[in-house]
């Protein structure tokens, strides 16, 4: 499982800014989607959830990385 978030984080790095914010975006907005289902349906692994903020945190560190970079 640790190559899998190496490699993500890798993804994000190669991303430009615009791209990289996109991605967070429509990630957050998933997240959304997913915390709402799983409110009025359970889902069958609550997991993926935790995996999904994980991730958009992970992409915000990338993008606040780049920014004090700059």
């Amino acid at each position: 499982m640790a190559n899998t978030k190496a490699s993500n984080v890798e993804e994000y790095i190669s991303l430009d800014d615009a791209a990289l914010a996109s991605k967070i975006e429509e990630e957050e907005v998933r997240l959304k989607k997913m915390k709402f289902s799983h409110a009025v349906n359970p889902i069958e692994n609550p997991r993926v959830i935790r995996e999904i903020r994980r991730d958009i945190a992970r992409m915000k560190t990338v993008q606040r990385k780049r920014e004090l970079d700059s």
